[in-house]
Parts: structure tokens; sequence; C-alpha cells
């Protein structure tokens, strides 16, 4: 008994003097911690070359808190902050040592002491701050609810109002972006919706022209120091700067337009105060995030969400502007063209606005008819024929009738895709084929009278072909409505010609895959006017499947016969004088400063398919069909480009006409 209370307390005691010595070791490395630090300059950059990941925490710790309230320049500093939460958004080290609290301090002291910020060492601090937000809360939500529990909400709805310029508003509403996209902190932003959406209404709608006024139009000696600094960075020439200032105001306007959308799509009571601003409503589907942020759907995007609630399609439906918006994004040839369908068709299945939408979207719609798959979507054709061709008599109580123009488009559209459809079921295999070779030799004949000059024949030609060609025949109705949309633009009819295009390559595997017919949309649109977007979107696309030519086995004739390879590759003169003065014209402030010129005559060259396109390779889609191809390259030098490089062949003219040019042709000969 004695023997175990003495080993008890013998035991009792070296586990009190391990404790003692471990509290005396503790407290000796405090000891030791404290003098390094107070030997330390306390600069960031000293923080972070400690060798010891203790000490080196502790410092920089110690920096982020004394950083809001010093006096120094840590210009430096922060700005090595904003390059580490750039590259390395998701690493939790500088967040956890008070790296977002440090920046939400700095954003709320940036606006209360106006002195302090109009210090020349200060002036970028509150943007540098504002973006170390945004790239912290890009990818993570712990990140995002630290930002929101150390108050940023507050300095960054400031900063998105115009409390300072556009290069902090552009950081603010990334921030608010990230925070708004997150269910965890999404209802701290929302708190503050009925502040936040007229604001980011507000940025999103004024942003090009603040920019413009505020920084480009000024000569650069006259813009921001500080601005130009930030802007410049690995620029050299006014040149660069003017075009990064152009991104960053496409940027802070898809950013607002993001802002928007996650309130939009979290909160369906905010589409009403969106909806309230008709003037932002109109322009919304012209925004879009450009060339330079084409991952953006922009303003598209936005609509798609409002057109989920009653409130958003009654006040879309009612906008003429909005609607001819997304009915000209969906015949074009950009990445969000399936958005804009879909919100027509979410529109169109609304009952009680379907004979307002209707009535302003269905002759455009129907050029789309043809479409199987689209991006992600697919039979959105059988879709688009849906919507249009529901029962009438669901709509009589209304008391409303559609337009001329509709109930045309309507009407044929009922014909090809119900009634004819119908009656070549019935008809036999010899009598389908007897049609089809009625419509080539239509066609044929259609070349014909195009190249001699008699174009109004040469359309009626073709009609008839289309009339007898049966839909089965899907690659010969492509080049019919191709060679027309040629006529068409013979004719200088900009909107037939847009049609007959659009439906060429809506018949196209995949979509929007036959270049001739994108060219010639290309002119359509440049010869309408306010279309520039739509024109270069298409020379773009006929101009990658110009330098994509090799890709499917065709190769230069000149390449050949040994001239060079890299010289074929060039694109003709007319497409990139064309692709240059529509980037001009689609420039984010060519709205805002002088307009460009017209396109001339040389601009446009001539397409005419000859037979050729009836030959192609083809290969399967997904779907089992063809994927089209265009002609082979060495047939487009040898015909379509020599009539553009030697004056002869038919090209459009804005002056002459078919005649006269025939005439002096005959004299040369």
């Amino acid at each position: 008994m004695e023997l175990n209370t003495r080993s008890l307390q013998s035991s009792t005691s070296k586990s009190k003097s391990k404790s003692m010595a471990k509290i005396l070791e503790e407290e000796e490395e405090e000891e030791d911690e404290a003098e390094d630090l107070s030997l330390s300059c306390g600069c960031f950059f000293c923080a972070m070359k400690q060798p010891d990941a203790r000490l080196r925490r502790a410092s920089v710790a110690a920096f982020f808190r004394e950083l809001p309230y010093g006096d120094g320049d840590d210009r430096g500093a922060v700005a090595a902050v904003w390059r580490t939460a750039m590259d390395a958004p998701d690493d939790p080290e500088l967040p956890s040592l008070g790296a977002i609290r440090c920046m939400s301090l700095l954003l709320a002291r940036a606006l209360d002491d106006a002195a302090w910020r109009r210090r020349a060492q200060n002036a970028s601090l509150p943007y540098y701050a504002a973006h170390v937000l945004g790239s912290y809360t890009i990818r993570s939500s712990a990140h995002a609810e630290l930002a929101v529990a150390t108050g940023a909400v507050g300095p960054l709805l400031a900063l998105l109002g115009g409390a300072m310029t556009w290069v902090e508003r552009r950081a603010a509403a990334r921030a608010l972006g990230h925070l708004a996209s997150y269910d965890a902190t999404f209802p701290a932003v929302a708190r503050h919706a009925a502040e936040a959406v007229p604001l980011a209404v507000r940025a999103a709608s004024t942003c090009v022209a603040d920019v413009y006024a505020t920084y480009v139009a000024l000569a650069p000696s006259e813009r921001p120091k500080y601005q130009r600094e930030l802007l410049t960075r690995g620029l050299v020439g006014d040149a660069a700067e003017d075009r990064k200032a152009e991104e960053w105001a496409s940027q802070l306007q898809c950013w607002s337009l993001y802002f928007l959308s996650c309130l939009a799509s979290r909160d369906p009571s905010s589409h009403a105060t969106i909806c309230q601003d008709r003037a932002f409503l109109r322009e919304l589907c012209r925004m879009w995030g450009g060339l330079a942020n084409g991952d953006s759907p922009a303003g598209v995007g936005l609509l798609r969400l409002l057109c989920r609630s009653a409130v958003g399609r009654g006040a879309i439906a009612a906008c003429p502007d909005a609607l001819s918006g997304l009915c000209d994004l969906a015949r074009s040839s950009d990445d969000w063209q399936y958005m804009a369908i879909d919100c027509l068709l979410l529109l169109l299945d609304d009952r009680d606005i379907w004979h307002a939408v209707a009535d302003a979207t269905a002759p455009c719609l129907v050029d789309l008819a043809e479409l199987r798959r689209l991006g992600p979507r697919r039979r959105l054709g059988d879709a688009i024929t849906s919507a249009l061709l529901i029962d009438q008599d669901d709509h009589a109580h209304q008391g409303r009738e559609l337009g001329a123009a509709a109930i045309e488009a309507v009407a044929s559209l009922r014909e090809d895709k119900i009634e004819r459809k119908e009656r070549e079921r019935a008809m036999s295999r010899d009598e389908l084929l007897q049609r089809k070779l009625l419509a080539k030799e239509k066609k044929r004949q259609g070349n014909e009278m195009f190249w001699q000059g008699e174009v109004d024949m040469a359309i009626e030609l073709y009609t008839e072909a289309l009339d007898l060609c049966p839909l089965s025949g899907r690659r010969e109705r492509l080049v019919l409505y191709s060679n027309r949309a040629q006529c068409r633009l013979a004719r200088r009819e900009a909107d037939a010609a847009a049609s007959d295009a659009t439906r060429a390559l809506s018949l196209a595997r995949p979509a929007n895959a036959h270049a001739r017919s994108l060219w010639r949309r290309a002119q359509a649109y440049d010869m309408k006017g306010g279309m520039a977007r739509e024109s270069l979107l298409d020379c773009l696309a006929f101009a990658g499947a110009w330098l994509d030519g090799r890709k499917h086995g065709r190769q230069p004739a000149r390449a050949a016969r040994g001239q060079g390879e890299n010289q074929m590759k060039k694109l003709p003169y007319c497409v990139g004088r064309m692709i240059g003065k529509q980037m001009s014209a689609t420039g984010l402030f060519s709205g805002v400063s002088t307009d460009g010129g017209n396109v001339g005559r040389g601009d446009r060259m001539p397409q005419c398919s000859d037979g050729g396109d009836d030959g192609d390779s083809y290969e399967k889609d997904d779907d089992g069909d063809e994927c089209d191809h265009d002609v082979s390259e060495e047939e487009f030098y040898e015909t379509e480009l020599r009539f553009c490089r030697s004056g002869s062949g038919l090209p459009i003219m804005a002056e002459e006409t078919w005649s006269s040019r025939l005439t002096r042709r005959k004299k040369k000969m």
C-alpha cells in the first residue's frame, strides 16, 4: 500500500516537471518570436521572407492588422498581395492571416477619408483592395463568407455606385458578382437588392460612355496617372492603352450584368426592379462581351433569366427593340445564338403574350425551322415549329390578329413542315426521285441565268427548284437557298438575302457550317446597316472555315503547283477589309465616338455555287446526318476568287447595273 502511494507521488511529480518545462519552453519561444518581430522592419516583403513558417505567419498577420491604419507608402505591398491573389486565389494562407479583413478595412477607410485617398501613394489602393476581394472569392465560398463577415459588401456597393471612378467600379462589380453567386453569402448581398439592382443597371448602361468621356477622350497627359499605371502594365503606346481601356469597360459591363444575373437567378422578385428601366431593357440584347470577353453571355444571359418569370416576359414582350435584338442574335453565328432562341421559345410559351411575340418574331423564326442541333440544344427547329403552329382558337379570346407578315410566315411554315411533309410521305420513291432530278435541272438553269445577268429569272428558277426538291434532299436545298441569297444580294434585297442565307445555314450540318452562306449573310447584314456585330461574326466564321480548309484534306491549287502554302492561307483582301470595317463599327466606343465609313464595292466578294457543292465529300454527325463541307479550296480559288481579283464575272455593284457590266465584257471579248 505504501509502495503504491510512493509510486503515484513520483509519477505525479514527474508529470508536473514536464508540464513546467513545456511552459517555460513556450515562453522562451514567444520571447524569441517577439524579439524577432521587433527586429523586423514590419514590411510585407520581409515578413514573407521569414524562413520559419510560424514567424512568417505571425509577421504577415501583424502586417495586415496594421496596414489599414498606417500612413506609409504601401503600394508595393498591396500590389504584391494583388498578384498573389491573382496567381493563387484558392490558397487559404493569406486570407486566414487577415488579408480579406485588411482589404475590407482599406476600402472603408478610402471611402471615409478623402484626404487620405487623394495622396499619390494611396490612389491605387482601393482598386487593389477590391480586386483582391474579387480574386479570393472567385472560387471559394469560405473566402466569400469571410469577406461578408468583415463588412465588404457595403464598401463594394459604394464603389459600384460611383463613389470613386470607373476603375474601382469595375473591380467592385467583379467582387459583388462572386459574393452573390454562393448560397452562403447570397442572403447578405440580397439584403441590399433594392440598392444594388439600380446601381448595377446604371453601371451596365453608362459605363461605356463614362469610360470614354473620363479617360479615352482625354489626352494621355490629362488622364489620371494611377489609372494609366494600372492599365499599361506591360503595354507600350497610346493605342495599346486605349485598347486596354476598351477591354476594361467591356469587363465592367459584363460583370455588372453577371451581378444582376446572380440576383435574378436566385431572387425572382428582383425581375420587376430590373425591368423598370425600359431604356436598359431596350439595349440589353446589344450588350455583349465582344471579342475580348467572348466567354460571357452578357445581356442575353440576363434576358433568358428574365424570360423565366411572368413579369420579365411581359416587359420584354412589350419592348419591340428587345424582341428585335433577340431575333438578330438568333439569326447570327454568335456562340450565344441558342440563348436567344431559348428566350424566344420561352416568350412564345406564354399564352398571354403569344400574339405580341409571334407578330414580331415569326418572320425571323421561320428561317430557323430546319435547325437540328445548336450547341447543347437538340431539335430546335421542331421546338420553333411547335411554338408557332399552335391552335389559333386558344387565343381567340384576346381578339387580336397577327400582322400580314407574321400570318404569311406561319402559313409557309405550316405548308413546309406539315402539309408538304405529308404529301411527300404519300409519294412513291420513283416520284420523289423524279422531282429531285427536275429540281437539279432547274438549279442548273438558274445558274446559267445568273451568269448571264438574268437575276430575276435565276430567282424564279431557284424558287421552282426549291418547290420541287424533296424535303429529304437537305444538301440540295441548302445550295438552292444559298444561291438564291446571292441573287437577292445582286438585287440589293438585304432582308431577303439574309433570310435565304439563314435557311441555308440552318440546313447545314453542323449548323452555320456552310462558308459561302456565311459570307453572303455577312454581306446582307452589312448592306442592311445597323448589324455590324452580326456581319462581323459571320465574316470571322467564314475566315475560320477558309483558313481551316486543309482540315478535311482540301489542298490549295497554287500550293499544289509549288507556289507556296503560306501564300494560299491569306484571306482574300475583300474579306479582310470587311472584317476590319466591322471591327471598327462594333468597337465598344464606336457609338460614342466617330462612325465608321461605308463599305465600298471592293468589300463584297462574288459567291455563286455552280453545282460543285453537290459532289462534296461528307462525314456523319452525331445524329447520323451528313456533315457539310463547303466547296474545296482549290475550286474556290479557281472560280470565285478569280472573279473578285479580275473584275470579271458578276460582282455586286453599288452603282452599276448587270447589263452595263455585261456590255463591257462583250466589248473586251
